[in-house]
């Protein structure tokens, strides 16, 4: 078979050869026809069987590759969970010693700060990045103004204040900032 043909195209070739076979053979003895006949219909059979065959392969590629496709989906968190572990960890050790009787205020801050740290590491490992515009131009885009207030220290439209941080995964918003928003001061 030719390689840019596809199995239906040698069949209908192959009726092509048993139609000019059996015109040529006419002139010959009958049973030099028969063999030629029986040779293409084996040769038919053959050419059905091998599209069959493809047919079948094609399917168990789709099949394979659907599976693929569902398994990415159903795992595609794994790294992110297995980095998220040890923060779990910290927290919990945080919360032990707190409720320890002779647990010390700076020895708490200070797991929490060491845990905040440790989440936000790994958040950026996986392009999580915070919005933190304090001072900064407000963007509608990134923020989200939950109040607006007289400032005439400051330009106007420009975070006084943030409430809640914002943040982007691969630079897509997942979160605005809540932010407090300058204006020119009135009249």
């Amino acid at each position: 078979m030719n390689q840019d043909q596809t199995p239906l195209d040698e069949l209908q070739d192959d009726q092509v050869d048993i139609s000019s076979a059996a015109e040529s053979a006419a002139g010959t003895g009958s049973s030099d026809l028969q063999e030629q006949l029986e040779e293409l219909k084996n040769e038919l059979a053959q050419a059905r069987e091998h599209s069959l065959r493809l047919q079948a392969e094609m399917q168990n590629v789709r099949r394979r590759a659907q599976q693929d496709v569902e398994k990415a989906h159903k795992f595609a968190l794994e790294k992110f969970v297995s980095d998220l572990l040890p923060v779990a960890d910290n927290l919990e050790r945080t919360v032990s010693a707190a409720l320890e009787t002779n647990a010390s205020l700076d020895s708490l801050a200070e797991g929490a700060e060491l845990t905040l740290k440790s989440l936000l590491d790994t958040l950026k490992r996986h392009q999580v990045e915070q919005v933190d515009p304090q001072g900064e131009p407000f963007d509608p885009q990134l923020h989200q103004a939950m109040s607006v207030v007289e400032n005439p220290d400051v330009e106007p439209n420009t975070v006084l204040n943030v409430f809640q941080r914002g943040y982007t995964l691969n630079g897509r918003l997942v979160r605005p900032a809540m932010v407090v928003v300058s204006k020119a001061p009135a009249g």
